[in-house]
């Protein structure tokens, strides 16, 4: 069944199709109620019609919210260690100290690459890396000052909570005062990632070391009360279940009607190939089409009235899933990336970089309007006709491969 049909018939049609259970729940968030855990369950299991309607009624919320426009952001993603002891199932990226391939970027390369993307117009930097056991407490604080230094305008958006965590740990500051120098030294928003599912049962399959779901609620919401956005992101497609996507988005709605402070959301499919949790830790393989219009079309129902954008992640779906995914509820692109290796260490395939103009292009495909945005939603540029489009920046990015990276040393940060 063409699932991305639904929005081309009236979507009274369409829910007339769907069984009882599955409608009702439908038509009660249509006329603006928020939808109980039960009734959010019933939809994180639809199938045939009641998917089509749930995805049309996803789709039919999107535009009531945000309009026509497809957002992104012309962003670089710099990965600044692979070193970490934390040791998730589920992650490829990470090595030990010792590994062949072990790399750490210094201060001036990351820099370098921040100022590679100011010139080609990026806005953004999203600043992620490895928890090495020698990192100095004061590291995330240093490299956070190096890119404000040489890029003052530049919108830093950096260190996941299990960062902001271990920064904590390493430096013996209290959580708000670390977050607070953090923010008077440039840190223009922080990551949602290190959430996958929030339930301390499933992470306990997932990493053991990982934060737990108390902390992680703590970190984003002392940094939404200092000002600090953040975005909100769950894993799906491994160990857990219907349920669970459920439990999380509602975990999510409570904390954004307390604060307000998520821009987004990011539903981010597991890549499996390359990973412990898949090789022998029971998962499945990821998630398959159905699977992913399912989680998307579901956060935009149970988020609405919430979180107002919801995300696709291209790395991780595909250019046509994240087409289909952006008609089923989802309204945001993402980020141009320009370089990106934890998607690509677990196995993704659908390469690290996307130029603007190939934004454009994609989401006129779906007869919908591109616009340029900033890390936090405000529209920089709408381009309503091709002829309204920049010229593409000449000369590509001068990425630097792997093989390229300083290998890590002991000490090095």
């Amino acid at each position: 069944m063409n699932y991305e049909s639904a929005p081309r018939e009236t979507l009274e049609k369409t829910l007339s199709r769907c069984a009882p259970d599955a409608r009702e729940p439908l038509e009660a968030v249509l006329r603006g109620e928020e939808l109980s855990f039960e009734q959010g369950l019933r939809l994180a299991i639809v199938e045939g019609p009641d998917l089509q309607a749930l995805v049309a009624a996803a789709d039919h919320l999107r535009r009531e919210t945000v309009g026509e426009t497809i957002t992104y952001v012309v962003n670089r993603n710099i990965n600044f260690t692979n070193v970490c002891f934390v040791g998730c199932s589920f992650c490829g990226f990470g090595r030990g100290v010792q590994a062949a391939d072990a790399y750490s970027l210094s201060f001036e390369e990351v820099v370098r690459r921040a100022q590679e993307a100011w010139d080609c117009g990026g806005t953004e930097v999203c600043i992620q890396g490895g928890l090495p056991r020698d990192l100095d407490g004061f590291f995330y604080r240093d490299l956070l000052r190096a890119i404000k230094h040489a890029l003052p305008s530049m919108h830093v958006h950096a260190f996941s909570p299990m960062e902001i965590d271990y920064g904590v740990l390493k430096t013996g500051m209290p959580l708000r005062d670390y977050l607070q120098m953090m923010k008077d030294e440039g840190l223009g928003s922080i990551p949602g990632t290190a959430a996958e599912i929030l339930d301390d049962r499933i992470r306990q399959q997932l990493s053991p070391n990982k934060l737990p779901v108390a902390r992680w609620i703590e970190i984003i919401s002392t940094a939404h009360e200092l000002g600090i956005p953040t975005t909100s992101t769950i894993m799906y497609g491994h160990v857990e279940e219907p349920a669970d996507w459920v439990r999380h988005l509602f975990l999510l709605r409570s904390i954004q009607k307390r604060t307000g402070g998520f821009t987004e959301f990011v539903p981010l499919g597991f890549i499996h190939q390359n990973t412990r949790l898949f090789k022998h830790g029971g998962a499945r393989p990821g998630a398959l089409r159905e699977e992913h219009l399912r989680v998307h079309a579901l956060s935009r129902v149970l988020l609405h009235g919430a979180i107002r954008n919801v995300q696709v992640s291209w790395v991780k779906l595909g250019l046509d899933t994240s087409l289909a995914c952006l008609q089923a509820g989802a309204s945001d692109f993402g980020g141009t990336l320009m370089e990106e290796n934890i998607s690509k260490a677990a196995g993704a395939a659908f390469g690290e970089y996307v130029a603007p103009e190939e934004f454009r292009s994609h989401i006129r495909k779906i007869g919908r309007v591109p616009a340029e945005r900033s890390t936090t939603y405000k529209i920089r540029r709408i381009f309503e006709r091709p002829e309204d489009d920049p010229p593409p920046i000449a000369a590509p990015l001068r990425l630097v491969r792997t093989e390229a990276q300083a290998p890590y040393t002991e000490g090095a940060y």
